[in-house]
């Protein structure tokens, strides 16, 4: 059975405009890769027909592993209080431990990208600081042995959520 991924609706609408992409333009342009390549005779050596056809089933794959996502998806509201930690939010918190400050944006895992800091709102942290306010002290469990506190420090809600989808 499918994981049902939580969503915003703007991750929706992203997932629906690749899938109409993919469908519309990628489709039509390998399927006139895959004409040109068998206009050149020869299958059995032709590189170019088996990339065509390769890329084909890509596309293919690719447009049902998003369609899946959307059937399966809980779509999420990324409102949230002025004050508080919540969807698509930066927040800048403070690791006492090693007297540092760090910036997250909160999203959904769909969106989520460590590398960027983009973090996923049901990682551990990400649970911890939903709905507080600056100000406040928050401990994170990781695991039954590990956890740790840290400190909003700031909030900016004028992010958005027009990060990168990132789903393979």
């Amino acid at each position: 059975m499918a994981s049902r991924q939580k969503l915003t609706e703007s991750d929706v609408k992203k997932i629906q405009d690749e899938i109409r992409d993919r469908k519309v333009n990628i489709r039509h342009q390998i399927l006139e890769e895959v004409k040109e390549a068998r206009a050149q005779g020869d299958y059995s050596e032709n590189y170019e027909l088996y990339a065509a056809k390769r890329a084909k089933n890509q596309n293919e794959s690719r447009i049902r592993y998003l369609e899946n996502i959307l059937k399966n998806a809980i779509v999420i509201s990324d409102a949230s209080k002025a004050d508080e930690v919540g969807m698509n939010n930066l927040v800048t918190v403070y690791f006492p431990e090693d007297d540092e400050e760090e910036t997250y944006k909160i999203t959904t895992s769909i969106r989520s990208n460590s590398m960027e800091n983009r973090l996923d709102m049901e990682s551990p942290l990400g649970k911890a600081l939903l709905h507080h306010k600056v100000g406040d002290r928050v401990h994170v469990t990781v695991s039954p042995d590990v956890s740790y506190d840290v400190e909003i420090r700031k909030i900016d809600n004028s992010a958005g959520g027009d990060d990168d989808i990132q789903t393979f």
